[in-house]
């Protein structure tokens, strides 16, 4: 039996040694590994696409790992097996990632049924691990029935998990009116569903009131799906308030996307953007594997001002192209 092979028959009866090994796997960025994750992908797809896939996201100190850890809880409560993918940002300096998701959800990090990965962003646009895709197929293929992936929250973070996510989810705070104008209006028309966290105690009034002015604000957005109209949730993750709702507002996306079709256009087009996204990737790895000689005679001209940027790049990919 070939490692492939063995490591696809442990995923396929739900090993979490061997969803962590396969993760692992497809990270690595040696050629003999990315080869064998490659393959082992092509063997699993038949299996995976059964799950529900949902994107959160929302400002650091929104409280996303523990509302994502409190709703875990609540689903594997409930018989399901849960897979949580967080994205911790690398360091740009030194490409160093904490990756401490699984102190900040010891809880759920315990539950058997159960499976949370860090996994650093590597530098990729807006904070999301470039094999984030790759690892929630395996998930799925190891039977997991939600996948949850967490950003990090800033920059063009919540577009990339936009299109790779089934349900996209914002987190906000009760701030009210002054949080509402912190916030991008793209954000906004992301969203299939708002939760305002932390409604309890002192703020549980200003919650109410935040989630009033987010109501409203979603009143002026264009609907992504013609069967789908995002709505406002309450929630208290100390508390584990709001779950059940959240919960029936995502059953009730996936079965209106369902009936309609959507789901499966949407997941197509996802496939193919990946596809393309992938082609870029790729494209950066293998200009960095073969740099031209003349790169730090170009740079110097550019960073002295004698060669335009895009006019430096045109020369440099017409080195690297012959």
């Amino acid at each position: 039996m070939t490692q492939v092979e063995k490591l696809k028959k442990n995923l396929l009866t739900g090993q979490r040694r061997a969803l962590a090994k396969a993760i692992t796997l497809i990270e690595s960025t040696r050629a003999d590994h990315q080869a064998t994750a490659q393959k082992l992908l092509a063997e699993i797809l038949p299996d995976t696409g059964k799950s529900i896939r949902l994107g959160f996201t929302g400002t650091p100190g929104v409280g996303k790992s523990s509302f994502i850890e409190a709703f875990g809880l609540y689903l594997t409560g409930r018989g399901y097996r849960v897979a949580v993918l967080a994205v911790d940002p690398s360091s740009t300096r030194t490409g160093g990632s904490i990756l401490g998701d699984k102190t900040r959800m010891e809880l759920l990090s315990k539950d058997p049924k159960a499976f949370i990965r860090p996994s650093p962003s590597g530098g990729t646009l807006g904070g999301v691990a470039r094999r984030t895709r790759e690892a929630m197929l395996l998930c799925e293929a190891a039977g997991y029935d939600v996948v949850l992936i967490e950003t990090v929250g800033v920059g063009q973070s919540e577009i990339a998990v936009a299109d790779m996510v089934d349900m996209f989810l914002l987190m906000l705070s009760p701030g009210g009116g002054d949080d509402l104008q912190g916030i991008k209006r793209g954000i906004m028309e992301l969203a299939d569903l708002v939760i305002v966290n932390k409604a309890d105690g002192d703020l549980k009034a200003a919650a109410g009131r935040a989630a009033g002015d987010y109501k409203a604000a979603l009143h002026l957005m264009r609907p992504k799906f013609s069967g789908w109209t995002a709505g406002v949730v309450l929630a208290s993750a100390l508390k584990g308030e709001g779950l059940d709702q959240v919960w029936r507002q995502v059953q009730s996306f996936e079965a209106a996307l369902r009936e309609q079709g959507e789901l499966d256009r949407m997941r197509a087009d996802q496939a193919k953007a990946w596809m393309w996204s992938e082609i870029k990737d790729q494209m950066m790895d293998a200009f960095r594997a073969h740099l031209p000689e003349r790169l730090p005679e170009v740079e110097q001209a550019v960073m002295k001002g004698k060669t335009p940027p895009t006019a430096a790049a045109r020369m440099l990919l017409k080195d690297f192209l012959k």
